[in-house]
């Protein structure tokens, strides 16, 4: 027996170490603020604190679409969010604001807050397809039918997003985000075009001259299904991938133009 645990030791002594993931850089330490700029102070636990501390790829990692493929287009991302984008087009501009949202309140355990609005104003709310119920489309009517064993794993959180991916967008989030006429950018906001196909992004980091003059990070999915990514900001290059607020008649990004006051919140 003794020699058998000397074995054993000697074994673990010589074999390598198994291989450990190196622990991924998030936005708050890949993007220095610009000169003159501090990030703003958000409340810990918030959403703005969350979308910060997101981890990214490592540098220099293409935006892949669901299917593997890189993105016709390589200019456009500064950095690429370690999130998931599933097998299918799916999950595209508005649909990766929403992943974004809910992945928050599960991650806060708020899960009965996690609830979207189809296209036809049909209210799907993840409280109930973690009881078991599941979403019956026929033609435009939607009705629940409890099919399923309750679950509320992140797995079933996905096949959920999945769901609502299918009959929500930019139309239906559109008319759920407040609009933010008068307020400061923060983390969190939303750049929504309502319409087909529309646009989203969202803010994911702020910081602030002594000022008051905002700078901002925004994150996109597009079309087709792709991974989430930073912007860069290929209008003014010398910025990176920061943004100024109120720059410009309008916000450029390098796939849509956003009017300033297409800006909404949760």
């Amino acid at each position: 027996m003794m020699a058998y645990v000397l074995c054993e030791m000697l074994c673990s002594l010589l074999l390598p170490a198994p291989p450990t993931r190196p622990v991924p850089e998030r936005i708050v330490t890949r993007f220095a603020v610009p000169a003159g700029y501090a990030r703003v102070q958000v409340p810990p636990n918030s959403f703005a604190a969350w979308l910060r501390h997101l981890p990214l790829q490592p540098a220099g990692t293409p935006v892949l679409l669901h299917n593997g493929e890189p993105k016709a287009r390589q200019d456009v991302h500064a950095a690429v969010l370690d999130v998931s984008v599933g097998a299918k087009d799916l999950q595209q501009c508005a649909d990766a604001v929403m992943r974004l949202r809910a992945e928050y309140l599960f991650a806060q355990g708020r899960l009965n807050e996690i609830h979207y609005n189809f296209t036809n104003g049909f209210k799907a709310e993840f409280r109930r397809w973690k009881n078991g119920e599941r979403i019956k489309v026929v033609g435009n009517q939607c009705t629940w039918s409890a099919s399923a064993r309750p679950d509320s794993s992140h797995a079933s959180l996905l096949a959920y997003l999945d769901r609502v991916f299918t009959y929500a967008g930019t139309l239906s989030l559109s008319k759920e985000l407040r609009p933010t006429a008068g307020s400061d950018i923060e983390p969190g906001d939303v750049f929504i075009q309502g319409g087909n196909p529309g646009h989203a992004v969202i803010v994911v980091d702020v910081a602030m001259t002594s000022e008051g003059k905002r700078a901002f990070l925004l994150a996109q999915s597009y079309m087709p299904a792709q991974s989430i990514h930073i912007l860069r900001n290929l209008h003014e290059p010398a910025n990176g991938a920061w943004f100024v607020e109120g720059v410009g008649e309008v916000l450029r990004t390098p796939e849509w133009t956003f009017a300033w006051n297409d800006r909404k919140r949760w």
